[in-house]
């Protein structure tokens, strides 16, 4: 039977599809995204599946594979799963290609064949990477190809220990008519090697691309397609660069990585703490340290604030690196007990580079409100954490235990943290312990 051919038009925001061409998505709301493509309809499925007892699915999975770089097998919950699908994105420049050339190296060092998939770039232009990164495995096997088709038929034939996409913007299907990164191509691009993997049992990484209000490249629907979606944030101006799991069915989703791009690519920072406290400057007012939890570990990192006086029109309220909604509500609280900053400038910011929205870090948050507001430093050995109410009162916070392990393994003397919480500060010797109750008195007492 002749396959049944029919043309739509597809929103290349978030791919919903019409029989017509529409100036307005009805969907999002964007404005002239709709694409003319030409579909071709697939054929009856044949046969039934086959049922099996859950009681024994999936014997024959293998375990894990760590792909031998500490911070990756952490981030996806300890190494990839057989079958898995990942998604990593990142702005273009970021350092995608080169952090999975490195992680390719280690895998092929250790549980055989790697197969990189270079859609974008040239083989010659990969191995001079490679050259640059010392990379030399004989293990590790490049493939420069844009057919989908070519890819999956060239990892059947080779049957790698990981197959890498680079990138899935960049392969095309070429039963579709429409040019490679469309919606339909991103999408029947991704299911082909979908298919692949979960058949044969072969681990797949793509990589994908953000778009300027930083969301990933393509539908939606490629985020709900895949297993993992891993993202590679920080500023291009910056050696920083953070490596966090938003979506993980088979591990935590809040884990992070954190490392420093180098001429040698990217190197894992081992303590983390200490590297994001690295450039504080003790004893100047605004700036106060929380421990923040990040997946299964606990970081100190240093929240700066800023308090000056306000230009003409309403007042400015910039946080970078923290909820914004957040700091408009302690800013309310902190009128309630006694200090006015409607009339003021405000500026709170996550120093090092990285993003704590948790509200475990409120109360070092006005900490360094009311610090830049009085001009009064903080002492440079106080940590400070809790999650404040609306009424003011300070609320117990996950995991205060392994904070305060974290703050004195730092070298911290002083807590401040939730009444609540002061229980299980008791094992804690060399800490001096500040139970706070209301926002109103952690003010007073600053």
């Amino acid at each position: 039977m002749a396959t049944r051919v029919t043309t739509v038009f597809a929103c290349q925001s978030c791919g919903s599809a019409s029989p017509k061409w529409l100036g307005r998505c009805p969907e999002c709301g964007e404005w002239n995204s709709y694409v003319e493509e030409v579909r071709a309809g697939k054929p009856a499925p044949s046969g039934e599946a086959v049922a099996t007892p859950v009681a024994v699915a999936g014997e024959e999975s293998e375990a894990r594979v760590a792909a031998g770089m500490p911070g990756l097998d952490r981030v996806l919950g300890g190494g990839l799963v057989p079958g898995s699908v990942v998604l990593l994105g990142g702005e273009p420049g970021i350092g995608k290609s080169t952090f999975l050339l490195q992680a390719a190296r280690c895998l092929a060092a250790r549980a055989g064949e790697v197969l990189y998939a270079t859609a974008e770039e040239s083989a010659a232009q990969v191995r001079m990477r490679a050259e640059r990164l010392g990379i030399r495995e004989e293990s590790l096997l490049l493939i420069a190809e844009t057919d989908v088709t070519r890819i999956v038929a060239g990892a059947e034939a080779r049957r790698p220990a990981l197959l890498i996409v680079d990138s899935i913007q960049a392969v095309y299907e070429p039963a579709l008519s429409s040019a490679a990164g469309t919606v339909s191509q991103v999408r029947e691009s991704a299911s082909a090697l979908l298919r692949y993997a979960k058949s044969r049992g072969v681990p797949v990484i793509l990589i994908g691309h953000v778009t300027k209000d930083g969301s990933l490249a393509g539908p939606k629907s490629l985020e709900h397609l895949v297993d993992t979606v891993v993202t590679l944030e920080g500023e291009r101006t910056s050696l920083r660069r953070v490596l966090r799991a938003t979506k993980n069915r088979f591990g935590p989703v809040d884990e992070v990585a954190l490392y420093d791009m180098t001429g040698e690519g990217l190197a894992e920072i081992a303590n983390a703490s200490a590297a994001l406290l690295a450039e504080r400057r003790q004893g100047l007012p605004g700036s106060a340290v929380t421990a923040t939890r990040e997946g299964s570990r606990c970081l100190l990192v240093e929240i700066q604030a800023l308090v000056g006086p306000a230009t003409a029109g309403s007042p400015r309220r910039v946080a970078i690196g923290v909820d914004g909604g957040r700091l408009a509500l302690l800013l309310a609280v902190l009128e309630g007990a006694g200090l006015s900053l409607a009339a003021r400038e405000v500026f709170v910011s996550c120093a090092g580079g990285l993003e704590t929205a948790e509200p475990a870090a409120d109360l070092a948050v006005v900490a360094a409100l009311v610090s830049s507001a009085r001009g009064r430093a903080i002492p440079g050995d106080v940590v400070c954490f809790g999650e404040i109410g609306l009424l003011g009162e300070v609320r117990r916070v996950p995991a205060a235990g392994s904070r305060l392990k974290e703050a004195a393994a730092m070298g911290f003397s002083t807590v401040y943290l939730p009444a609540g919480d002061a229980a299980e500060a008791a094992r804690f010797q060399d800490l001096a312990i500040r139970p706070v109750d209301r926002v109103v008195d952690f003010v007073k007492g600053l």
